[in-house]
């Protein structure tokens, strides 16, 4: 039998940035359901969409089993192509797409009421002729990719949680270690405690955003700091649109919430500093490579003053962050 011809792939007239978007997750997560998770879209839509890519390029791009998904040979050298592409694709999307510096600059501050909102507030004050307009994405992970497409200018929240292909894409300056904190119900044996030992959290089930795709960060976060200290991990709950649907969800499944010191009250609800050891958050304001604003510089300005008057970026003796984080939140990475 005569060796199988290699394909070639057929004349096209341009080839769809969705296409490699799709190719670029699945490479990146190794995983579709993941890759459809990060991408905001149905498994079969992904799927569809790098089936027509592999068509196009007439290639086969991925090895797929009921194990794992694998990188063809081919899938490896399209990698860094499709990254120059989508770089390219969003430099130019940026540049003819109002980025001037009389254009309102739109900050993500995760959640009403949190340290990142004071931030806003004193560069709002520093640049009084910007107009600087809140979002609420709630996760550095969904705003990170708002960030790149374009759709967001800034935000606040774990730079190490996000994948090396987002971050490459990014600035970010450190801001604040954050202490966390765990939102417990009122009648909780923990809650008449005023601070919670981190050992008292054995044996609980603490719900940490899993199962919500734009919170990756925090989730991982949180598998860091429970690892060998007996806390479980909470499964998914459903994903809460707005604080009144989040408390209503969180009073149903009554888990402890691990959170920050600032985190709103809830009703019914008390919360409590972490200790022995203090588990920080690592916040770094982060915004797209490249992007020149004078909202981004007051941004960081106000960043720096607070960091000067209040120590948010004076690591505890008895604080914990994970050895991913250190060098980023240090400016060693």
């Amino acid at each position: 039998m005569p060796p199988a011809r290699r394909r070639h792939p057929r004349p096209t007239a341009r080839l769809d940035p969705r296409l490699l978007r799709a190719f670029l997750a699945v490479a990146e997560e190794l995983h579709f359901t993941r890759a459809a998770a990060r991408l905001y879209v149905a498994q079969q839509a992904l799927s569809r969409d790098v089936r027509r890519l592999e068509r196009e390029l007439g290639a086969e791009l991925f090895v797929r089993t009921t194990r794992q998904v694998t990188l063809t040979a081919d899938g490896e050298r399209l990698l860094p192509h499709a990254r120059r592409v989508l770089e390219a694709n969003e430099a130019l999307l940026s540049a003819f797409a109002g980025n001037g510096p009389d254009r309102p600059l739109l900050v993500d501050v995760n959640s009403p009421g949190l340290a990142c909102g004071r931030v806003l507030d004193r560069a709002r004050a520093l640049a009084p002729d910007c107009e600087l307009l809140a979002r609420f994405e709630s996760g550095l992970t969904g705003a990170a990719e708002e960030i790149l497409a374009g759709r967001l200018d800034a935000s606040f929240g774990r730079f190490a949680g996000l994948a090396p292909a987002v971050r490459a894409g990014l600035a970010q300056q450190p801001v604040r270690y954050e202490p966390m904190a765990v939102v417990l119900p009122e009648d909780h044996p923990l809650a008449a405690l005023d601070a919670v030992p981190l050992d008292a959290l054995a044996g609980e089930t603490v719900y940490a955003g899993a199962g919500n795709p734009r919170t990756l960060e925090w989730t991982d976060l949180a598998r860091h700091l429970f690892e060998g200290r007996g806390i479980v991990l909470a499964p998914p709950a459903p994903v809460a649109l707005g604080v009144e649907e989040f408390q209503r969800i969180m009073a149903k499944k009554r888990n402890p919430v691990l959170a920050v010191v600032d985190f709103p009250t809830m009703s019914e609800t008390v919360r409590r500093p972490l200790i022995d050891p203090v588990p920080l958050s690592p916040v770094s304001l982060v915004w797209r490579k490249g992007l020149e604003h004078p909202g981004i510089d007051a941004l960081r300005r106000a960043a720096v003053e607070f960091a000067a008057a209040e120590g948010w970026l004076r690591r505890p003796v008895d604080g914990w962050i994970p050895a991913s984080d250190a060098g980023i939140m240090t400016g060693q990475d």
